[in-house]
């Protein structure tokens, strides 16, 4: 099976670098039914910066709304799936490289059954120019 990649949309919001802020925010979104494909949390300085790619962007913009999260502006990235193989990454990063595209982050996991995941992040002036390059949905 060929790889799927999305131009996808996410946010990005900061909290306090301490035990329980994501699954206080994750819980609060759970209970709004927001389905996440992909959510990423690291620190950031003093604080924790946690990343949210949601199935449906709408659905997730007023869920925060309600709960009176505060996000960032909407920015786009990638979600890359397909069938485990060894280069698959590369593969991707090989492909942007080729047509001079920083990749300026990058989580990529096996998904299990011997499926990988991938999601990245390039300068937003370089964005439609890699979706083009990966021939991205």
């Amino acid at each position: 099976m060929a790889d799927i990649i999305r131009k996808v949309a996410y946010f990005a919001m900061d909290v306090p670098n301490k035990p329980g802020e994501g699954a206080r925010v994750l819980g609060t979104l759970a209970e709004a039914d927001v389905n996440l494909l992909a959510f990423s949390g690291f620190p950031s300085g003093r604080k924790a910066q946690l990343d949210f790619i949601p199935e449906d962007v709408a659905v997730f913009k007023k869920a925060v709304k309600v709960a009176k999260i505060k996000i960032r502006p909407q920015k786009f990235g990638f979600l890359a799936q397909g069938d485990d193989r060894k280069g698959a990454v590369a593969d991707l990063l090989k492909t942007l490289a080729a047509k001079n595209i920083n990749v300026t982050a990058i989580d990529a996991v096996s998904a299990g059954a011997g499926r990988y995941a991938a999601i990245l992040w390039v300068n937003p002036k370089d964005v439609n120019k890699a979706a083009k390059a990966l021939g991205a949905s």
